[in-house]
């Protein structure tokens, strides 16, 4: 095929100007499959002149953060279980249900009670069956008291916790009279004879309506509610005893020369390496009080702060009231005095988010188990009382006298 043919074959038609131009360029004005010319003119006129988008500001970033916490999803937590709560749009008995079979105690939805706890705040769910758990959310997000105590909370992006809870358990013949509540508010919207609640000040109350009216008191004993002792139940193992021994020297260093300062460790335990780490924060100590500062390096996921252990020199041990209104945060205190003798004195307990309960250091300090000669316990006898006069007898095993 010559030159002409190639240019038949490429000839899309001559152009209306003298300028050459090239026929696979394309003007957008032109993408228009409308044959009338004028028309096209027409609109084009018509056409507002074209607007460029701006780039996109900086702080559009900071709102997309600012956001985060709207866009984070609560979670369902209930005896051990976590999981991320998808839907919000359903409400808090149809999670029930769908939990139920997990969790077969969930059944009975008269007897579950539900509440929501995010950051500080914690909001009882007064109607499961017709409220949401996004509507619940929404509205502790925009509440004056988490916006404030979101501004002075260390975790800027909490996470929003959904939890049920049995609120009876069945006893013989239940009676629709009668039901347990976890305040006041539930028990009077539910209209029962018999109410049992509890209330800010500690106590647990009995509320009857009668003709008369109603009636309110605080209660002991009661059979829908369970028998409950205080106390601690670890998860991790003993504090081994060379820990303690060391703790121990350190607190009798500044025993030394009269001096009797105070001082203070804290125990950490690492998750990683599945051990308790002792620290010695810095410190400003006197006679009678220490002021420490965390260390940094273990503020982080995977050290647990376990107990914070402070010495009383040659006091004895006890907790004061500065104790009481340091020790808030939910763990293990330890005070060690008497530490001019040989064995000091000890006390332990626990904050349960700034409510105490002393527990024996035994259930958290490993004790020192040395093994002794069977043919000691040849030596030793029992009697009935103190002062019987009956001779010197030798019990078999087991008897005593």
């Amino acid at each position: 095929m010559d030159n002409q043919e190639n240019k038949d074959l490429f000839d899309l038609g001559s152009a209306p100007t003298d300028t050459d131009i090239d026929p696979f360029a394309l003007d957008e004005n032109e993408l228009d499959f409308d044959t009338d010319d004028s028309a096209t003119s027409e609109q084009q006129a018509q056409e507002p002149p074209k607007v460029e988008v701006p780039a996109k500001k900086a702080d559009e970033k900071e709102t997309k953060t600012e956001q985060t916490l709207d866009e984070k999803l609560p979670i369902f937590e209930y005896a051990g279980a976590t999981e991320n709560i998808d839907d919000t749009a359903k409400t808090f008995d149809e999670l029930r249900i769908e939990k139920s079979a997990d969790f077969p105690e969930l059944e009975d939805g008269k007897r579950v009670s539900w509440t929501v706890e995010y950051g500080k705040i914690t909001k009882t769910v007064t109607d499961p069956k017709g409220t949401s758990i996004g509507k619940i959310k929404v509205e502790i997000e925009g509440s004056k008291a988490f916006i404030d105590g979101l501004k002075k909370a260390k975790d800027k992006n909490p996470t929003c916790k959904v939890k049920p809870r049995v609120t009876a358990q069945s006893k013989g013949i239940t009676a629709a009279y009668r039901g347990v509540f976890t305040n006041m508010e539930q028990a009077e919207a539910a209209g029962k004879i018999i109410s049992i609640f509890p209330a800010k000040d500690g106590k647990v109350y009995e509320m009857r309506n009668t003709e008369m009216g109603r009636f309110v008191t605080p209660i002991v004993g009661c059979d829908l509610l369970s028998d409950v002792q205080a106390g601690f139940d670890s998860a991790l193992p003993l504090i081994p005893m060379r820990e303690v021994m060391a703790i121990i020297s350190f607190f009798r260093f500044y025993m030394r020369n009269g001096s009797e300062q105070e001082a203070l460790v804290n125990i950490y335990w690492d998750k990683q390496n599945r051990e308790y780490v002792v620290d010695a924060p810095e410190q400003t100590v006197t006679k009678a009080s220490v002021e420490g500062r965390e260390n940094s390096d273990y503020i982080n996921e995977r050290y647990i702060h376990f107990m914070d252990i402070h010495s009383h020199n040659s006091m004895e041990a006890f907790f004061s009231p500065i104790d009481d209104k340091d020790e808030k945060a939910t763990r293990l205190y330890t005070v060690i005095g008497r530490l001019d003798k040989y064995l000091p004195d000890v006390k332990t307990r626990i904050s349960n988010g700034g409510k105490f309960q002393e527990i024996d250091p035994a259930e958290v300090f490993e004790m020192v188990a040395r093994p002794f000669p069977d043919e000691w316990k040849n030596k030793v006898h029992f009697r009935a009382s103190h002062g019987a006069d009956k001779g010197f007898v030798l019990p078999t095993d087991g008897e005593v006298l």
